[in-house]
This record gives C-alpha cells, structure tokens and sequence, in this order.
C-alpha cells in the first residue's frame, strides 16, 4: 500500500532547523578551545599565519617542485645559520646568548600540545566508530560516499595539492558558514522541503510498479 503524507510535515519543518540538526553552537560543535579559534578566525593573526604557512609550503612542494629531502636541508641550513648569528652577535649588544632548549623544548609546551592532541584523537575516534557501527546510516552513507569521491579526485591530483584543497575547506567553509549561517540554513531547509515534496509526489507511483508475488491463504488446524 502506498504511503500518504498529511501537511503537518509541511508545517512542522516550516521553521529554519540548524544544518545537521545540530543544537549546539558551532564553536561548541567543532570542540571549542583553540582549534574552534583558529577554525572560526576568532584568533585572527594565528588563523592568517597557519593559512600562510601552509600555502608557502604547498607553493614551495607543487609550484616550485621542491622535494621534502631538500627542503628540510636547506631549512636546517637557515635555521643554523641564524643561530649562528644570534649566538655571536649577542656580544657585540651586550645580550645574552638564546637558550634554544628552553625555548623550544619546553616540558609544559609538550605537554599542552600532546594533550590537545589527544583530546582531538580521541574525538575523531568517537565519531569515527559510531559512524563505522552505523548507528547513523545516513551519516554512514555520506561518508561512504565522500571517501569514495575523495579517491577519485585523488587519483587525478597530487596528494599534496588534495591535502591543501581540504585545508583551505577546513579552514575557510566553517567561518564563511558561521557569518552567514541563517542564510545558509534557510536555503538547506528550503531544498530539503521541496525534495521532500518531490518524493512525496512520485512515491505511491514507484510503490505500485515494484512487482507483487501472490499472496496465498494458509489455514492452520490445530488438533
């Protein structure tokens, strides 16, 4: 028997609902702390450095072709270099010498970056299995689908320019979301209701062409 659907459905999802259904806030949503920062360009300066940054280094591997070997050798050869100079020129200023192992290996910087990793690990892992178990199948199919897209693209781009195009995803479609968030969700559920429509109308047309085998009367006698 096909399905018939009333206009309460129209009229219940008439109201903007959060893209994903989501009901927290999205820089709740992305974990808050310093990665939502960056993410969002709360930390406007650290977000414009990492953009910056990255986008040297994938200049310097796809457009200049430098290879990893080579280009770790002649940052070492900078990074020498400099401290070369600043440990013999800070007599002549009457400043003292850096203390590079201070600076860099810091026992409590270590620590803070090893424990936001895991803290993000460990978040990864959560979704990640709960996608994997199927408790959400919809989510399960997308990201089915996305990882399939994803190798398709990669298969026809190097792996660097496909690591950057992800970066700037991650990094530019969640603050361009956030700006012009009730737009966005406007629109997502304004397509959602006309495919819904859409489906409402041709689904008591498929449901009567799929083929039905006989229905035969058992009569069972009990004894």
């Amino acid at each position: 028997m096909p399905t018939y659907y009333s206009d309460s459905d129209d009229q219940s999802s008439s109201s903007t609902v959060k893209l994903f259904g989501r009901q927290r806030p999205l820089h709740a949503v992305l974990g808050g702390g310093r990665f939502a920062d960056v993410v969002l360009w709360r930390s406007r300066n650290l977000s414009a450095g990492l953009l910056a940054g990255i986008t040297v280094t994938w200049a310097l591997f796809e457009v200049l072709e430098y290879h990893l070997l080579t280009l770790l050798c002649y940052i070492t050869i900078i990074a020498m270099l400099g401290v070369f100079l600043w440990s013999n020129g800070a007599a002549l200023f009457d400043r003292a010498p850096p203390k590079i192992p201070e600076i860099i290996l810091s026992e409590r910087a270590f620590k803070e970056v090893a424990s936001a990793f895991h803290a993000r690990l460990s978040w990864f892992l959560s979704i990640f299995l709960d996608m994997a178990c199927g408790k959400d199948i919809i989510s399960f199919l997308l990201v089915i689908s996305s990882l399939w897209i994803f190798s398709v693209i990669g298969s026809y781009c190097s792996s660097a320019s496909l690591l950057y195009t992800c970066f700037l995803g991650i990094h530019i479609v969640p603050f361009l979301y956030e700006r012009y968030e009730h737009d966005v969700d406007y629109l997502a559920n304004k397509g959602y209701r006309e495919l819904k429509k859409l489906y409402r109308k041709f689904e008591p047309q498929l449901l009567n062409k799929i083929p039905r085998g006989p229905v035969k009367d058992k009569e069972r006698k009990f004894k």
